[in-house]
């Protein structure tokens, strides 16, 4: 049996260490106390997108400043509070082993006795469209003593809000492809609130991952399957509950009643298990094209006296030629399906051709509310976009898909997508003030710091007022009113 290193209270055994930002950090941010010059009383640091990875987006939306507030910054307090007997003692045993150094680790057990994190940090509000460039929020020590402080937490900042900020800004591209189709081709936007659901949770690198990223989808949307995302997004940013789900089939449920029993799985499950409500079901367990082509015809009657929806999930293969149909028949159809009518129209156009609708405002079909689609396998914005505009071609309303969000949409990102760093600009020593530059000459510009105090203004843009970065300020400058950077977390105590 592993033996534990050292000894903590009970209570303080599970999860202690992992949640105390003094541990929270790269082993190499350790030493860097001593070695910063002599003097040195106060660090200023920013953390700012620097550099778009995607196509036709210069921008990131800023997000998950206050669940790292509530979750790191306000823990420490809380840990402390129970155990700052013990913190020192653990924090210099486990730098001991790993590090081998017999320094002293005092800093720690001050900042422990202090009972709060000595720090400011001033941020745009959550949810601002921040341009490239563009300092989110800035931090620096309220304690000469601590300077060391606000660099030290770059490594849980940076860890916690990138992807947060990544996944919201993908959302937010999401909303807005979505608006513009329901613009289009739809009587209204009503159903965009749920048109983009997210089944992301699965597929995260962990949970805290899903929680981070699901809350951000829920910045621009009402769907989700992510339980942790809607309690964490209540708590942490105090919403109601609008979010939404509707039960839904898995594999295992339609394949547990054998093939050959399938259309019984669809009949108990409308019939007697679903009599009424919305129910999702998925539809490829073996051939999709059976379940559109016989079941759905033979249980039309069924599902049109239901006051409720039934949802056809296709959940394999070409999501646009599923959806869609094909722009043209592709050996893959000649040989492994056959030359089929409803292949080539697709999943709208054969529900359509079955259950019937309406023609909206705008000219464009509307599948009748006793039938829907979602699809939710491998869904990018490139093919969101592919689907709207080939349903638009042929005369139908966008509303008529739903979108599952997954894994491939929201874990295919690095920090480096958005380009998010945290550095320092500014420091002081012996009540002196300099600027902290860097300046590659190797790189390509992207890592080309920003210099001095920085604040944030709004200026006139092409497209209404924008945010732009001035540095090198004085703290006047940095306090005044036109600052865009407001105060949200000082010693301890927390503003937003």
């Amino acid at each position: 049996m592993a033996q534990k290193w050292g000894s903590l209270p009970p209570e303080l055994n599970e999860g202690y260490a992992i949640m105390n930002p003094l541990f929270l950090k790269d082993f190499y941010k350790v030493g860097h106390i001593d070695q910063y010059p002599e003097g040195t009383e106060l660090i200023f640091s920013n953390f700012t997108p620097r550099k778009s990875r995607m196509p036709g987006i210069n921008h990131a939306v800023f997000f998950g400043l206050k669940y790292f507030i509530d979750k790191y910054l306000n823990a420490f307090e809380f840990y402390s509070a129970i155990g700052s007997s013990h913190l020192h003692n653990y924090y210099s045993l486990i730098m001991r082993k790993t590090l081998g150094t017999d320094k002293s680790f005092d800093h720690i057990e001050k900042l422990c006795n202090l009972g709060h994190l000595p720090l400011a940090v001033y941020a745009l509000p959550e949810g601002t469209v921040v341009p490239c460039g563009v300092p989110a929020l800035v931090m620096f020590n309220t304690h000469p003593e601590f300077f060391w402080l606000p660099n030290m937490l770059e490594t849980i900042l940076s860890c916690t809000l990138w992807g947060a900020c990544t996944s919201a800004t993908i959302a937010r591209e999401y909303r807005w492809l979505l608006d513009e189709f329901a613009v289009k081709t739809c009587d209204n936007n009503a159903h965009v609130d749920y048109q983009a659901h997210d089944f992301s949770m699965r597929g995260m690198f962990g949970l805290e991952a899903a929680i981070i990223s699901g809350m951000a989808h829920l910045q621009y949307f009402k769907g989700t399957d992510s339980i942790p995302a809607l309690i964490a997004r209540n708590q942490h940013y105090h919403t109601p509950f609008q979010i939404a789900s509707i039960p839904a089939t898995e594999h295992s449920v339609m394949s547990a009643g054998g093939k050959d029993s399938e259309f019984d799985t669809f009949k108990r499950l409308i019939c007697d298990v679903y009599p009424s409500g919305f129910i999702s079901i998925v539809s490829d367990t073996w051939n999709l094209w059976t379940v559109i082509t016989d079941f759905l015809p033979r249980l039309k009657d069924r599902i049109m006296a239901r006051d409720g929806r039934v949802v056809i999930r296709p959940d394999s293969g070409d999501p646009v030629e599923i959806i869609c149909g094909l722009d043209s028949f592709s050996d893959f159809y000649r040989e492994c399906i056959g030359f089929n009518d409803y292949v080539c129209k697709g999943v709208i156009e054969c529900l359509w051709n079955i259950f019937g609708g309406t023609i909206n405002s705008e000219g464009y079909k509307v599948l009748d509310p006793h039938i829907g689609c979602i699809y939710s396998d491998s869904i990018t914005l490139d093919r969101a976009r592919d689907i709207l505009e080939r349903l638009e071609r042929k005369g139908f309303a966008a509303s008529n898909i739903v979108f599952g969000i997954g894994s491939y949409t929201y874990q295919y990102n690095t920090r480096d997508t958005l380009g998010w760093a945290m550095k320092s600009t500014y420091c002081e020593r012996h009540g002196v003030g300099y600027p902290i530059t860097k300046d590659p000459v190797t790189d390509d510009g992207t890592k080309k710091s920003h210099s001095g105090i920085l604040k944030v203004v709004k200026v006139a843009g092409a497209h209404g007022s924008t945010f732009h970065v001035e540095q090198n300020c004085s703290w006047d400058e940095f306090h005044q009113p036109d600052n865009e950077l407001k105060l949200v977390y000082k010693d301890g105590t927390c503003y937003i």
